[in-house]
């Protein structure tokens, strides 16, 4: 997955001069988180992706997806 269909852009953080904020939401059926933000510095790397990272909750990597605003 690309950083753009994961809903980080870094070009965009650049422009905007403020660090990027990522809307992620986890599918798993067992799990009662509904979304949560990722709100990234400006030294994150450019390749990251919401596959780097697991819910909160349920501890899951593989149920989650970036919520396309």
């Amino acid at each position: 997955m690309t950083a753009e269909a994961s809903g980080f852009n870094h070009s965009q953080r650049v422009l905007s001069g403020m660090p990027a904020t990522l809307e992620v939401k986890c599918t798993s059926g067992d799990c009662e988180l509904d979304m949560f933000e990722l709100h990234y510095t400006y030294d994150m790397p450019d390749d990251v992706t919401v596959a780097d990272f697991q819910c909160p909750y349920c501890g899951g990597t593989d149920c989650l997806e970036a919520i396309e605003v």
